[in-house]
């Protein structure tokens, strides 16, 4: 089902006997204040007195608290770098375990998948806590944290900004209709690498012919823009077909050094007539080690345990 972020105000349905609320809540306007966390979940803002994740890994996210409780989180206004839940000593909100793609952070894959916006609410105990808005999970990975432990990550953008190209130029972002709302980047490398291999994706051979041409999906292998910052050049681009390019953005599958393509079940060789850069293909690596394709031969699962 594709979500609408525009005209996206609120969905309730009921799953497993919850109800869970999607979607701005009426008659809270962005920037509305609480002067206690009690106060915004009893508002059904975020309804949860502790924790930072409202959500099940089924449904989606409703709602998030940026408070800055986590060391790696990073708040840039219209864009924040979100930290998930999980392997923080409580005592002295030190990082001291690894973090997995379950749970809350399951939930906001589901988000990121479906593009089901996420309440933001800002703030502290000390502060207070202000509505932030709508934010869509932009895209979601695993790195390595200030603290030496793998955590999830999550690029959050403000609804008003999810159309909006500001961070990574050369050229406006092209926004299409796939299962799920997502950006498309076409700069002249892309093309490129599409003409190159003749519109044919490098991971399943396939050559898709449209009324007035062949079609084909410029991926780049470390995203452009903050916080990964990767360069729009040959080395960094793959050419794919839809399917494989939601699967690569999204850790369905990785490259190795060999330039075997692994976790769409045997391993196989990427094909085509380009050759990514190494650095480019180890940083994409890096951003899903922790999660089943590289712990599992035959796994076709974006994450591995969703469930507890």
């Amino acid at each position: 089902m594709l979500f609408g972020l525009r005209f996206f105000t609120f969905i309730r349905s009921t799953l497993r006997g919850d109800v869970v609320a999607f979607g701005a809540i009426a008659g809270i306007p962005v920037g509305t204040h609480f002067e206690r966390r009690a106060d915004v979940a009893a508002a059904g803002v975020h309804r949860a007195l502790i924790g930072g994740i409202v959500g099940r890994p089924d449904a989606g996210a409703e709602s998030i608290v940026a408070s800055g409780g986590y060391e790696d989180d990073e708040d840039l206004g219209d864009v924040i770098i979100y930290t998930g839940q999980g392997g923080r000593n409580p005592e002295t909100g030190r990082q001291v375990a690894h973090q997995s793609f379950t749970r809350g952070n399951a939930a906001l894959v589901t988000s990121c998948l479906r593009g089901i916006p996420v309440r933001v609410v800002r703030g502290s105990t000390n502060a207070g806590y202000t509505y932030a808005g709508l934010f869509r999970v932009d895209e979601y990975w695993m790195e390595q944290g200030r603290a030496g432990f793998q955590i999830c990550r999550f690029r959050m953008v403000a609804e008003e900004e999810a159309g909006e190209d500001r961070v990574t130029p050369p050229q406006p972002a092209k926004r299409i209709a796939t299962t799920v709302l997502r950006i498309v980047r076409d700069t002249k490398v892309s093309q490129q690498v599409k003409a190159l291999n003749d519109f044919t994706c490098q991971v399943c051979g396939t050559r898709l012919m449209c009324v007035g041409g062949p079609y084909a999906e410029g991926a780049h292998i470390r995203p452009l823009g903050k916080p990964h910052n990767g360069p729009d050049v040959l080395e960094n681009l793959l050419c794919l077909c839809a399917n494989h390019h939601v699967l690569f953005d999204h850790g369905g599958f990785v490259i190795d050094e060999g330039y075997l393509v692994l976790g769409l079940g045997e391993p196989t060789p990427l094909l085509g007539m380009t050759k990514p850069g190494q650095q480019f293909l180890a940083y994409h690596r890096s951003l899903w080690q922790q999660t089943s394709i590289l712990t599992s031969e035959n796994s076709l699962m974006l994450v591995k345990e969703w469930e507890e």
